[in-house]
């Protein structure tokens, strides 16, 4: 199509040919602008005259809105299902302090009513609202903070158990006597140099050096739940206490007692001598809490005072 333009502004006439293209960009674009006047002239309806629209374009809205409700909703509950398994996670977790809680009750010595794990602690104070309410992302930050805050409290009331059952096994062990009445101690608990190798080794207990012979009694009550010879410790008791709390009597001449047998604080058991891994007469003598070497001296100063 050749579309010819006559004007006094122009010397001679011009000529523009459109072609097939660009009568459809021209046919589209009247199209578009139709349609946005009709949507705008709908909207404008919608918004200050509703009971002008027809019943077609108001079913069409409600449809609209009906979808949009849905997806908010959809979105809600899987926020909603978040933070319910949030607070599953938090209650058990509570379960667990409380239990936690009320076992270092007891070991402390704490009375019931003065601490109780059953029910909420008291709380008050005048009510001053927020200023506004606050979103689900907020409570999905706060439930997370305080998701932390119950794990760092269970690490620490756990730390604060172990500390209280080793108090709980130092009142155990006051009633004791030394197993040795009269000796002096040639090597305490820790590390030392090997006296075989010379290199620093790990010495799990205390050696009292005293003649061949000599007396070696029970440093406390409990039943015999060894009695033998140990390559390393030679001719070996050891006694159980109960609580998890074993004693060893190591290097012995001679042994007094047998698997099974109850033996009283202070009743003789064995006899020094210089057997096994020894480089003379002396009583080895360890303590073990859950089979875990511990600093005899804690039981000897007992013993003392």
């Amino acid at each position: 199509m050749n579309v010819i333009l006559v004007s006094n502004r122009f010397a001679k006439a011009r000529s523009i040919t459109l072609r097939g293209s660009h009568l459809l960009l021209a046919a589209l674009l009247a199209i578009g602008l139709l349609l946005a006047s009709a949507f705008a002239v709908q909207y404008a309806i919608a918004r200050f005259q509703p009971e002008a629209l027809s019943a077609g374009m108001r079913a069409w809205l409600a449809g609209v809105q009906a979808e949009g409700k849905l997806k908010q909703q959809f979105y809600l509950r899987e926020g909603m299902d978040t933070m319910a398994a949030q607070l599953g996670r938090m209650q058990a977790q509570l379960v667990r302090l409380d239990a936690l809680g009320a076992r270092l009750a007891k070991l402390g010595g704490i009375k019931p009513q003065e601490f109780n794990f059953d029910g909420p602690p008291a709380q008050g104070g005048p009510y001053l609202p927020a200023q506004q309410d606050i979103s689900l992302d907020g409570m999905n930050r706060q439930l997370s903070e305080l998701a932390a805050l119950l794990n760092d409290r269970n690490d620490k009331l756990l730390a604060l158990e172990t500390m209280l059952t080793q108090v709980r096994l130092d009142k155990k062990m006051i009633s004791a006597v030394s197993p040795i009445r009269d000796g002096w101690s040639s090597s305490n608990f820790g590390w030392r140099p090997d006296p075989f190798t010379g290199k620093n080794a790990m010495h799990e207990g205390v050696d009292f050096v005293v003649p061949e012979g000599t007396q070696i009694m029970a440093a406390a009550s409990g039943i015999v739940v060894y009695s033998g010879y140990h390559e390393q410790y030679g001719n070996m008791l050891e006694v159980d206490h109960g609580q998890d709390i074993v004693t060893r009597y190591a290097h012995a001449s001679r042994l007094l007692v047998r698997v099974g047998q109850v033996v009283r604080r202070g009743e003789e058991i064995a006899r020094v001598g210089s057997t096994g891994r020894s480089t003379g007469n002396h009583m080895h003598f360890e303590v073990r809490y859950k089979g875990i070497a511990q600093n005899p001296d804690r039981l000897l100063n007992s013993a003392a005072s």
